[in-house]
């Protein structure tokens, strides 16, 4: 009998259940923020965002950021998350 034969016989198996429901809880605001996130309004946004990343990736030296489209489409998210 090997070590890991003992600790498996001490195991308790409501802890594994316990352990298995744990993995399988989806947290809600995700979903509400995906669909706040692809919102008419929100979109709008978030193509900009794409835009701007896209013109940032395509130059090897630039100092531009996107920082100001990120936060307004997080704030848009945030805020339609917010309202519902």
């Amino acid at each position: 009998m090997a070590i890991d034969d003992i600790a498996k016989i001490h195991e308790d198996p409501e802890e594994e259940e316990e352990e298995e429901e744990e993995a399988d809880l989806v947290d809600p605001l995700d979903g509400m923020k995906e669909d706040c996130g692809n919102s008419k309004h929100c979109m709008a946004l978030k193509e900009k965002l794409e835009t701007c990343n896209d013109r940032v990736s395509s130059r090897s030296k630039t100092e531009e950021t996107c920082t100001e489209e990120l936060f307004d489409y997080i704030h848009c998210v945030d805020h339609c998350v917010l309202c519902d």
